[in-house]
């Protein structure tokens, strides 16, 4: 047989950028070489990475290989679930319409607001004070 098929795809939220790897497998999720559930500790974020493959029911198809760097947690999830929505597409393109109507495909285009001068944040005004 020859070699095995790895798809790849990269997501992106926040600050967040994931490298997602599908490879044939029994439906592992390994994160920076650890197991999704050290990884993470919130089970909301593993809901956010299983999601795509839930979709497509693939979940038990393919093994994951995820190199994330940058962002929170909750970035690096949205990152990851990006990741894997490409990457399907790769796998086979009948799975569009399905991740699309779920908004996995999108982008998220929400991104941290700069900080004014003259504020101590982005909208946050120092106290006021009448003397």
């Amino acid at each position: 047989m020859a070699k095995t098929a790895k798809y790849y795809g990269t997501g992106r939220r926040k600050k967040s950028i994931a490298r997602v790897y599908l490879v044939p497998g029994k439906g592992d999720v390994v994160i920076n070489k650890r197991e999704m559930d050290d990884y993470f500790g919130l089970e909301t974020l593993k809901v956010i990475v299983r999601q795509p493959l839930v979709a497509t029911e693939t979940a038990d198809k393919f093994d994951v290989l995820v190199t994330v760097r940058g962002g929170g947690y909750t970035g690096q999830a949205g990152a990851i679930r990006h990741g894997i929505a490409r990457a399907l597409l790769q796998v086979d393109a009948d799975y569009r319409p399905t991740l699309k109507k779920a908004g996995y495909l999108t982008r998220d285009p929400r991104m941290k607001e700069r900080k004014k001068y003259g504020l101590k944040a982005a909208r946050r005004a120092p106290q006021f004070s009448k003397r």
